[in-house]
C-alpha cells in the first residue's frame, strides 16, 4: 500500500470516528509506515481470533455460519479482519469509544430524517387517498420476495460465461476470446450428471421383497447413481445454481439397507458437483489455470470412475453386497469430498487465476497432519499452477507478458514511453506495468514486487531492441517448500537488475548524462554562463513575445563554442525554452497537480504586465529512451525550477555589480553629497553580500554535497529503482533546501529580491539623470538629454514596472516603501533631497525583509529539524549584527504563543 494510500485511509478513518486533537493524522502514519512489514503476519492467530469473536457475540451461530460462508468464497482479507476486530473486543476503551461513535451517528442519521419527514397531515391524506386491502397487500409481499429471492440467487452459467468474455473483449478487443459451440451447452447427455427425464413406470414396492432381493436391486441403483444415472428406487433430485445434489429413496425399503444407501449417496452427489464443476470451468472463459484443474481433476474423476466399473464387475459374479461396497468407497468418499470443496468454493468464490491457486495453497497448507487430503490437494495445485508459472517464466525469465484470460498478476497498460518527455505527471515507470493484487497467489504474495520489478527491467532493455534471456531461468514448480522458487525469483531478479543497470550506467552513460545536465541547470560552468549573459542581456530584457528564439538558439551556441562547456559531448541536447509564467507560478501549479488546488491555480488568471524574457527564460533538454525513465519531464521541471531561482539570483548579482560600476565612474562627482551617497554604497554593499552568499549557500552548500553524495550512491545501486529513488531524493533535497518547497520562506526571498532589482534601477536612472546635467547646456545638448533618458528609462523600466506590478500567485508583492521610491521624480533626485528618502526607504524595507527572512529560517531549521538552512543564518549573520534583534523577536513569539 502507498504512502498516498496510508495517509487517504487514515484520514477517512479519523473523520468517521471523529477523533480530534492528538498528534493527528501524521503521528499514526508515521507509526503505520514503521511497523509496515510485506509479510502476513495475522494468519496463526485467525482461529482463536475467530473463537474470541464467537464469544463476544450475541448470536454466535450466526457469526460463524457468516465467517464459514465468506471463507468458502475464498475473501482474501477475511483472517486479518477478523483479527483486528478480536483485538479491538479486548480493548475497552476502544470498543467503548467505538459503541458512543456509533450512536452519535445514529442519533444524528435519525435528527435528519425527522427532519426531512413529511408533516403528520400529509402522511393522513396520502394514507386516506390510497388503501391497499389485503389481498393486494399479501400480492405485493410476495411480489417483494421473489424478486429478494431472485437478486439473491447466482447467476446462470451461461449469463456468467456472457458477462466474463465480454468483459475480456472490452479490455482486449484485440485478441478476442474463443467460444464453443451452442449445441455443447444444449445436449445434456455430454454432460455426465443427472439428466432430468421422465419418471419411469412404477414398478411393485421393492419393500415387499425379500431382504437379500431388495439389497441386489438397490445395488444395481447405486451403480448406476454413482456414475449420475438415476436408478430405479434412487432418484435425484434437480439443483438449482451451486446447490449440492440430493436424493429421493424408496421409502418401502428396510432401515437397514436404508441406513446403508444414505451413508454411500454422498458420494454420488460429490460426483454430480465435481462433474457439474468440470463441465462448466472447461469453458474458454474461466481461464488456464481453471482448466488445468479441471484436467487434474477429470484424471481423479477417470480413477473413480474405473473404481465404479471394477465393483459393477465383483456385483455381476455376485459377490458384492452393501457392506463391501461401502468399504470398498471408504478411500474414494475422502477424496471425493476433497474435491466437491474445492469445486464449491472455487463456484461461490468465482475465483480465476491467482485467486484459484490461492484457494488450492491454503486447502493444501491446512491439511497438514492429513496426509491422503494433502496429497490430493497438492496434486490438484501443482497441475493448476502450470500455466501459470509459465507465465510468470515468461515473464522473469524474459520480461514478455501472454495473459490471454487476464489471470496473472502483473497487468499490462496501454502507455506510449515518449509521452515521459511531454507530461510532468506521466506515469509510466508506474503504470505501464502493475499488480493486481487478487490475482497474486498466497504463496507469492512476499515476491509480487520482486516479479514486478524483474519483468520491468528486462522489458526496458526488450524495447530497447536487445534480446535478453536469463542464464538461469529453470522451470518453476510449485512445491509446499517456497524455498525452491523464490531461489528462482531472487536469481531472475537480481539478473534483470544488473542487466539494466549496466545497459544504463555504460552503455547508455547515465552518470555522464546527469553530469551535462548539472553543467547547465545548475551552473557548474561558470564561464559559459558569463558568456551567454554577456551576449543575451539586450535581448533577454525584451518582452518575451518580442523574443526571437532563433537568435537565442544561435547564440547558446556560440557561448557554448567559446566555453569549456565545448568539451561536453552532450551540449547539442540543451536547448532553449520560454516558458508562459514566471518561476513561481510554474512551482505553484506543480505543486497543485492532483490537489483541490489544482483547477484554481490552472485557470488563475495571468498577471497584467507580460513577462520579461529573463522570467519566461529557461534551458531545456532533450533525453531520449531509457534515459527517460530516470530523466523524466517531472525531474527536468525540477532542474528547470532551481536553475530559474539560481538564474534570476545571478541576474540581481549583475545589476548590483553594474551599479557599483557606474558608481565607480560618477564618484568624483558625489563629493558634495557623501553623507547619503556613502549609505547607498553601503546598502548596495549589503545587498550586494545577501545576494552572492545567498547563492554560495545554494551551490556550494546544497548542490555540490547532495550531489557528491547522489554520485557516491550511484555506485552501489543494484538496481534502477534505487537509481531513480536516489536521483529523486537528491532533486528534492535541493529544491526544499534552496527554499523552493515553503512559500513562507520563498515569498519573502522573492520581496528582498524585488527591492535589490528596483534599487539597482534607481541607483542607475539617478547617475544618468546626474550625468546628463552635467552635459553643456545648449540647444543640441538639450536634445541629446532628453534622447539618452529616454534610452536610460527604456533599458531601466522593463525591470522595475514588471517588479511594480502585483504577482497573480502572491509573490513578488514588494515593500509599499519600495515602491514610492521608486515612483519619485528625477527631479527630486537632482536635488538630492527625494534620493537621500529613497535610498533610507529601501534601507528600512531590505532590513525588515531580511531580518523576516532570518527569524523565519531560524523557526523553521528548528521546527521541521531541517538544520541545513540554518547554515544561511550564519551567512549572513556573520558577525552577529543581526542576532541581538533576532532574539527580541523570538522573544516576542514566545510572550505571543504563552498569551
Amino acid at each position: 500500500m502507498s504512502e498516498f494510500r496510508i495517509h487517504h485511509h487514515v484520514n477517512e478513518l479519523l473523520s468517521v470516528l471523529d477523533v480530534r486533537g492528538g498528534d493527528g493524522a501524521e503521528g499514526y502514519i508515521d507509526l503505520l509506515q514503521k511497523h509496515r512489514t510485506p509479510y502476513v503476519t495475522t494468519t496463526v492467530s485467525a482461529h482463536s481470533a475467530k473463537v474470541k469473536l464467537a464469544e463476544f457475540s450475541k448470536t454466535p451461530e450466526d457469526f460463524l455460519r457468516k465467517y464459514e460462508e465468506l471463507k468458502s468464497k475464498n475473501v482474501r482479507h477475511l483472517d486479518p479482519l477478523v483479527y483486528l476486530l478480536s483485538r479491538l473486543c479486548e480493548d475497552s476503551q476502544t470498543l467503548q469509544r467505538l459503541q458512543q461513535n456509533a450512536k452519535d451517528r445514529s442519533e444524528a442519521c435519525a435528527t435528519t430524517a425527522a427532519a426531512l419527514a413529511p408533516a403528520p397531515s400529509v402522511l393522513s391524506a396520502a394514507t386516506s387517498v390510497s388503501k391497499m386491502s389485503m389481498q393486494e397487500l399479501d400480492e405485493l409481499r410476495k411480489k417483494l420476495g421473489n424478486a429478494t429471492a431472485a437478486s439473491n440467487a447466482p447467476l446462470s452459467a451461461e449469463v456468467t460465461r456472457k458477462m466474463l468474455r465480454d468483459k475480456h473483449n472490452k479490455k482486449n478487443p484485440a485478441q478476442l476470446n474463443p467460444i464453443f459451440p451452442g449445441w455443447v451447452y444444449e445436449r445434456p447427455t455430454l454432460l455426465g450428471d443427472f439428466i432430468a427425464g421422465p419418471t419411469p413406470p412404477a414398478d411393485p414396492p421393492v419393500g415387499t421383497l425379500a431382504l437379500a432381493a431388495q439389497e441386489q436391486l438397490v445395488l444395481e441403483d447405486l451403480l448406476f447413481v454413482l456414475v449420475g444415472v438415476d436408478g430405479r428406487n434412487v432418484a435425484a433430485q434437480p439443483v438449482l445454481g451451486r446447490q449440492n445434489r440430493s436424493f429421493i429413496v424408496d421409502a418401502t425399503l428396510d432401515l437397514s439397507v436404508k441406513e446403508l444407501v444414505h451413508r454411500i449417496l454422498p458420494v454420488a452427489s460429490y460426483y454430480s458437483t465435481v462433474t457439474r464443476f468440470v463441465e462448466e470451468k472447461s469453458s474458454f472463459e474461466y481461464g488456464q489455470v481453471n482448466h488445468a484443474l479441471t484436467a487434474a481433476m477429470r484424471t481423479l474423476l477417470k480413477e473413480y470412475l474405473i473404481l465404479v466399473t471394477q465393483l459393477e464387475h465383483v456385483h455381476r459374479r455376485g459377490l458384492l453386497s452393501l457392506q463391501k461396497l461401502w468399504f470398498y468407497l471408504q478411500p474414494t468418499m475422502r477424496t471425493m469430498d476433497i474435491l466437491a470443496a474445492i469445486a464449491s468454493s472455487v463456484d461461490k468464490g468465482e475465483c480465476m487465476g491467482g485467486a484459484t491457486l490461492s484457494l488450492l495453497h491454503d486447502r493444501t497448507f491446512n491439511f497438514t497432519g492429513d496426509a491422503q487430503a494433502q496429497e490430493v490437494c497438492l496434486y490438484l495445485t501443482k497441475a493448476a499452477s502450470v500455466p501459470y508459472f509459465e507465465i510468470l517464466e515468461k515473464w522473469i525469465f524474459r520480461g514478455i507478458i501472454r495473459d490471454p484470460y487476464s489471470e496473472f498478476m502483473v497487468e499490462e497498460h496501454e502507455l506510449q514511453k515518449e509521452k515521459i518527455q511531454e507530461d510532468y505527471n506521466d506515469k509510466y515507470w508506474d503504470q505501464r506495468y502493475t499488480v493486481v493484487q487478487h490475482r497474486i497467489p498466497s504463496f507469492l504474495q512476499k515476491m509480487a514486487d520482486k516479479i514486478l520489478s524483474t519483468g520491468k527491467y528486462l522489458n526496458v532493455v526488450r524495447e530497447c531492441g536487445r534480446d535478453v534471456t536469463c542464464p538461469d531461468a529453470k522451470e518453476v514448480v510449485y512445491t509446499l517448500k517456497e524455498r525452491a522458487y523464490v531461489e528462482q525469483i531472487e536469481k531472475a531478479f537480481n539478473y534483470a537488475s544488473k542487466v539494466l543497470l549496466h545497459f544504463l550506467l555504460e552503455e547508455k552513460e547515465l552518470v555522464a548524462r546527469l553530469r551535462s545536465i548539472k553543467h547547465y541547470f545548475l551552473m557548474d560552468k561558470g564561464d559559459f554562463f558569463v558568456h551567454f549573459m554577456d551576449l543575451t542581456e539586450e535581448e533577454l530584457r525584451k518582452p518575451v513575445d518580442d523574443i526571437a528564439a532563433p537568435r537565442l538558439e544561435a547564440l547558446l551556441e556560440l557561448a557554448l563554442r567559446m566555453s569549456t562547456a565545448n568539451t561536453d559531448p552532450f551540449k547539442d541536447d540543451l536547448k532553449i525554452d520560454l516558458m508562459p509564467h514566471d518561476v513561481i507560478t510554474q512551482l505553484l501549479r506543480v505543486l497543485a497537480i492532483e490537489t483541490k488546488q489544482e483547477k484554481s491555480v490552472a485557470n488563475a488568471e495571468p498577471a497584467d504586465a507580460a513577462l520579461s524574457g529573463l522570467e519566461a527564460f529557461s534551458f531545456d533538454y532533450v533525453v531520449k529512451w531509457p534515459l527517460s525513465l530516470i530523466i523524466s519531464r517531472k525531474a527536468l521541471t525540477r532542474y528547470q525550477m532551481l536553475f530559474r531561482h539560481m538564474f534570476y539570483c545571478k541576474h540581481v548579482e549583475r545589476l548590483l555589480c553594474n551599479v557599483w560600476i557606474t558608481n565607480k565612474h560618477a564618484k568624483h562627482h558625489w563629493s558634495h553629497s557623501a553623507k547619503w551617497f556613502a549609505a547607498a554604497f553601503a546598502l548596495r554593499q549589503r545587498m550586494l553580500n545577501f545576494v552572492q552568499n545567498i547563492q554560495y549557500y545554494m551551490m556550494f552548500e546544497v548542490m555540490e554535497p547532495t550531489w557528491h553524495l547522489m554520485e557516491n550512491n550511484l555506485k552501489t545501486a543494484s538496481n534502477i529503482d534505487d537509481v531513480l529513488w536516489h536521483h529523486t531524493s537528491f532533486l528534492d533535497n535541493c529544491m526544499k533546501d534552496c527554499m523552493l518547497t515553503n512559500p513562507e520562506l520563498l515569498r519573502i526571498f522573492s520581496k528582498l529580491m524585488s527591492v535589490c532589482v528596483m534599487f539597482a534601477g534607481r541607483m542607475q536612472r539617478f547617475t544618468q539623470t546626474l550625468r546628463l546635467e552635467r552635459l553643456p547646456s545648449d540647444a543640441g545638448c538639450h536634445e541629446r538629454k532628453k534622447s539618452q533618458a529616454a534610452k536610460v528609462r527604456a533599458r531601466l523600466d522593463p525591470h522595475v514596472t514588471k517588479l511594480g506590478h502585483t504577482h497573480s500567485a502572491g509573490v513578488y508583492v514588494c515593500a509599499h516603501a519600495a515602491f514610492v521610491c521608486v515612483q519619485s521624480e528625477e527631479t527630486d533626485a537632482a536635488s538630492g533631497a527625494g534620493f537621500e528618502a529613497s535610498i533610507v526607504n529601501f534601507d528600512n524595507s531590505f532590513s525588515v525583509l531580511l531580518l523576516d527572512l532570518l527569524d523565519k529560517l531560524s523557526i523553521f531549521s528548528s521546527n521541521n529539524c531541517e538544520h541545513s538552512m540554518i547554515s544561511i543564518i550564519y551567512r549572513l549573520d556573520f558577525n552577529g549584527f543581526y542576532t541581538e534583534r533576532l532574539e527580541k523577536m523570538a522573544v516576542e513569539r514566545s510572550h505571543k504563543e504563552a498569551a
